[in-house]
């Protein structure tokens, strides 16, 4: 039919959790995530549907670019290259360290992305997908925690960064610090991507 705009298979994937751990700390039980309703096999979704998923996983791609940046930088002061100060200086301006990014991932990073009036619909995500299809409250609940948890990692790492400014000498805690983040944001990313990229497309958030 002329005009029609055409449905495709879903195209955009999840980024995959490789399992790879670097700390033998766990801040959550992984088994206990919940799951959302499965998709519906013969769905089909048009590009500007899945546009939301990409989206999320482009903002996710960028939080995954920070961590390598905390990472660089927490190695570059064990090395006594950079001064701990300059670190969290860094660090605090990072789209991962602010606390609306607690409220959503795709929030808060969105909105620093596309433009500053898009904060309200932002934030409106999660209560969005919970009034949308109830089914995916147990995710979202889970993903807020995760969220919350993730803040207190990077408070961890702030205080090891204060440690070492005055009693230099603990790199084991900042590595052990990073490490932990690492876990934790790598497979919550994943986590948030293979239960939101369907229900953003099928539900739609503009």
């Amino acid at each position: 039919m002329p005009g029609k705009v055409p449905r495709t298979p879903f195209a955009v994937s999840p980024t995959p959790d490789d399992g790879v751990r670097l700390s033998d700390r766990r801040v959550w039980d992984e088994a206990t995530r919940p799951t959302g309703p499965a998709p519906d096999p013969d769905r089909h979704y048009t590009p500007h549907e899945q546009a939301s998923g990409r989206q999320l996983i482009d903002v996710h791609d960028h939080l995954r670019h920070e961590l390598a940046q905390v990472r660089a930088l927490m190695e570059q002061v064990i090395a006594g290259a950079t001064d701990p100060a300059t670190a969290r200086s860094e660090i605090n301006t990072m789209t991962m360290r602010q606390d609306a990014w607690r409220l959503g991932a795709y929030c808060a990073s969105y909105c620093s992305i596309v433009a500053a009036h898009h904060t309200l619909e932002d934030q409106a995500l999660f209560p969005y997908l919970r009034r949308a299809d109830p089914r995916l409250a147990p995710v979202v609940d889970r993903l807020e925690r995760e969220h919350h948890a993730i803040h207190g990692v990077l408070e961890e790492i702030d205080r090891a960064l204060v440690a070492h400014m005055t009693t230099p000498g603990g790199r084991d805690d900042l590595r052990s610090a990073v490490d932990l983040l690492t876990d934790t944001l790598l497979s919550h990313l994943s986590y948030e991507e293979r239960e939101l990229i369907e229900p953003l497309a099928r539900l739609g958030f503009t």
